[in-house]
């Protein structure tokens, strides 16, 4: 799947987004109510974590920094961080250098899918939040087909960056490894069950865009989020509460 902060074709997938919301009234994609969830809860006075921040995500688009940090694993998109006065490091999700209960969000927009080990990251984040802190995420969703497709190709990692450059016209540098383990309602509250956090709200958002080649490839796309169940649309936005 995509992350589209990371060097994807952004424009070609607002293109097509605009046309499906033309063709859907009332239609909002993943991104932006991720951003709305999130905006809802934000005060002045939020501590906010923003975990795999890439090279800018949720920060620069709602257009704040104050109390807000980020962290990535990858040095480059830290570097290339388009919001230069926030606070960021190079960790991995699995040892946070964060004290206890100091943050009121995490947000992680693109993360939950790459996560080898998403127990542990879901342990780190429970506890660098203050209780009744509110976690959000942005991810595919692994009951529908093409998140299904792409764990697949993951295992053959000599296929999956040429296929993603292709398609997403995203570099092998900006491919990273996908595994699919925190992506689907069963597994996500199973993690929450383990790690003290309580189901807010969960979105199965459907979003053609996601295989934007041509406009015969977009028509398919739309025909076939129309025939899979509710529950495996392409896209998942959850918010959980720290008990």
């Amino acid at each position: 799947m995509v992350a589209e902060d990371r060097g994807g074709r952004s424009t070609d997938l607002e293109h097509y987004r605009r046309r499906y919301a033309a063709l859907k009234p009332g239609w909002e994609h993943a991104t932006a109510r991720f951003q709305r969830r999130i905006a809802a809860r934000l005060t002045p006075d939020s501590r906010v974590l923003d975990l795999g921040c890439g090279r800018g995500g949720v920060v620069e688009r709602l257009g704040v920094t104050g109390r807000w940090c980020g962290c990535d694993p990858d040095w480059r998109s830290l570097e290339e961080h388009r919001t230069v006065d926030l606070p960021r490091s190079q960790v991995l999700s699995e040892r946070l250098p964060f004290a206890d209960a100091v943050f009121d969000m995490v947000v992680a927009s693109w993360v939950l899918e790459h996560l080898p080990q998403p127990l542990v990251t879901w342990r780190e984040i429970a506890r660098v939040l203050r209780p009744g802190g509110r976690f959000f995420f942005l991810t595919p969703n692994r009951d529908h087909p093409i998140p299904r497709a792409s764990a697949w190709l993951a295992r053959l990692r000599t296929v999956q960056a040429p296929l993603v450059n292709a398609i997403y016209g995203r570099a092998a540098a900006d491919t990273f490894p996908v595994h699919y383990r925190a992506n689907t309602f069963e597994t996500l509250e199973r993690l929450a069950l383990q790690t003290g956090l309580r189901l807010v709200q969960l979105e199965w958002v459907d979003d053609p865009s996601y295989f934007v080649l041509a406009d015969a490839v977009f028509a398919l796309a739309i025909c076939l989020e129309m025939l899979l169940p509710a529950t495996w649309r392409v896209h998942l936005v959850g918010e959980y509460e720290k008990m």
